[in-house]
């Protein structure tokens, strides 16, 4: 009971995060099985099948809030779950360790570019091709055990989309791209974690109510420095373990 009860608390903390600023659930989550020894490709099975409700649950909540653009949730949604399928089978049978930096590298750069933009506020310029980015996006997740939110939130908002509705769609997206993940785990390697898998879902599914009014309600300039500051400090973080540094 005590190891479900952490479970819990670790499904509430990261989905605060995840469904506040659009990011952070699976790094979050990924980190503490990892720690519990849990090889990868478990931890990210086990992750995206707790994501399934967690996002279903914030997707709702934050479309029932105006945070969605349903054309922008179906244009990310599609591809992601190709690249998800695609990085699921990956991290079932290959390693990570190249890619890993090359993707901290280009989170560091965006984190950077979305507090520049948060100092230097200009007017919304949404638009452009969002195709290659969710089908990066879910292929990364998959095969990381997390990172659609920091890849595809923070280029959206990089771009010049408005924060609460970049975070809403993409927290909306990421319950197709989990699914889908999640069913191609389970066919190639099977999930073992249910008692984790419940804590996360008990957890998430109690803070994403609370975490979309968040979103709704806080400033924009402060939600795009809360994001830009999530992302380089967790890119910075991956960056120096997997460079060796710690």
């Amino acid at each position: 009971m005590d190891e479900f009860l952490v479970f819990v608390a670790v499904g509430f903390a990261a989905q605060m995060i995840d469904g506040a600023i659009g990011m952070a659930y699976g790094l979050t989550a990924t980190s503490v099985l990892i720690s519990f020894g849990t090889h990868p490709a478990v931890a990210s099975a086990s992750i995206h099948a707790a994501e399934v409700f967690t996002t279903g649950v914030s997707g709702l909540a934050h479309w029932r809030l105006g945070n969605v653009q349903p054309r922008l949730v179906a244009r990310l949604a599609l591809p992601g779950m190709a690249g998800g399928i695609a990085g699921a089978l990956v991290a079932s049978f290959l390693p990570m360790h190249i890619i890993r930096p090359l993707v901290s590298a280009y989170l560091l750069l965006m984190g950077g570019l979305i507090l520049w933009r948060a100092l230097r506020p200009r007017e919304a310029q949404p638009g452009g091709r969002v195709t290659l980015l969710g089908l990066t996006g879910g292929f990364l997740d998959a095969a990381g055990g997390g990172g659609w939110g920091p890849l595809v939130t923070s280029t959206l908002i990089g771009r010049g989309d408005v924060p609460r509705m970049a975070i809403g769609s993409t927290n909306a997206a990421e319950f197709f791209v989990t699914f889908a993940v999640t069913v191609t785990f389970f066919a190639a390697i099977g999930l073992e974690l249910w008692q984790a898998i419940l804590g996360l879902v008990v957890g998430g599914v109690l803070a994403a109510p609370f975490a979309a009014l968040i979103a709704r309600h806080l400033p924009a300039r402060a939600l795009m420095l809360l994001v830009g500051g999530v992302i380089m400090l967790l890119s910075l973080r991956s960056l120096a373990a997997a460079l060796g540094w710690f």
